[in-house]
């Protein structure tokens, strides 16, 4: 599906990807964002206000006659909208359910009704839990989640594909590594900042620091979505989206304490849970493969490390 001279509507589009994607597509298409503003914000879209080909609706997905409104004349969904703190699963229970599992049901109910018939869903690299096969393909199975979050996005997935397999309707999942970048409201880098804006000289660490997974920017992670729309055709397209490679936590506190012009600060490790996990449902590994993704057409322009710095550059500037 060629991405021009649609009318696309993003959930989520206030918030930190979902403010990249509206920045993409509405080069050439006409975009309205459905945000509840629970995370999202408005400054993030606030150049956008007045162009002719973006509108705003406050809504919220739990409340279905508000997205039904809201897809009238539209050609295609981009479903970011979502609760992204892994970490508040094993406090909140309910939250992903609702949040996630439920909000996703919704959208697709009032896709069904309204006839909008393509859906582009942001997932995640935690639906494969702590994968034996590194890097780690799509196709890779039993996959075991070990968070809620995990599981949730997992569940949604489902929910689309058989939605699509139901009801004529065409899907892109794509499954994230980390992904970061100006805007970042939250994660590693976010967490770092803060800490060491508060005392320069020591830093805590969630877990045991050894902890490696793979980092992607957000502009790069928003032209692989678009592009794969444009060159993926199945029913359900299934993408991993990240780097070739992977960084430690610790690679990342020295980036951070470097960028902010800190010497000799004290890392201080927190020890973690199951083996040195930051807590539980984080995964220690994660490298996905984008050989799919790289056959398409599309490979990143930038590793962990240089996502990492573009990123951290960002935030220290906003």
């Amino acid at each position: 599906m060629k991405l021009t001279d649609k009318h696309i509507l993003v959930t989520g589009g206030a918030g930190f990807i979902g403010s990249h994607v509206i920045d993409n597509l509405i080069r050439h298409n006409k975009v309205t964002v459905f945000d509840n503003l629970s995370s999202g914000r408005m400054e993030f879209i606030q150049p956008h206000i007045g162009n002719d080909n973006f509108s705003f609706i406050e809504g919220d997905l739990l409340e279905p006659d508000s997205i039904r409104s809201a897809l009238k004349d539209i050609d295609m969904v981009f479903h970011l909208a979502a609760n992204p703190d892994v970490k508040l699963g094993a406090e909140d229970t309910y939250v992903h359910f609702e949040q996630n599992i439920l909000a996703t049901y919704n959208l697709l109910e009032a896709m069904r009704k309204s006839g909008t018939k393509r859906i582009a869903f942001t997932s995640t690299s935690t639906v494969y839990g702590e994968a034996r096969m590194i890097p780690t393909p799509e196709d890779y199975g039993p996959m075991v989640p070990i968070s809620l979050y995990g599981s949730s996005k997992m569940a949604c997935e489902a929910l689309i594909s058989s939605y699509c397999h139901t009801f004529d309707m065409f899907a892109w999942l794509y499954r994230f590594a980390n992904i970061v970048g100006e805007r970042g409201t939250h994660g590693v880098l976010v967490d770092f900042i803060n800490k060491l804006r508060v005392d320069p000289f020591t830093l805590e660490i969630l877990g045991s620091g050894k902890q490696k997974k793979s980092y992607l920017d957000v502009v790069d992670c928003v032209d692989a979505m678009v592009f794969c729309v444009g060159h993926a055709d199945e029913m359900v397209n299934i993408f991993n989206i990240g780097s070739e490679d992977a960084i430690d936590v610790v690679g990342i506190a020295d980036i951070v304490t470097e960028k902010m012009g800190y010497n000799d600060v004290e890392y201080r490790f927190t020890g973690g849970v199951d083996g040195g996990a930051g807590w539980k449902g984080d995964v220690k590994l994660m490298l996905l493969s984008i050989e799919k993704l790289k056959d398409l057409g599309w490979k990143p322009p930038h590793n962990s490390q240089q996502s990492i710095e573009m990123a951290v550059s960002s935030l220290l500037k906003e």
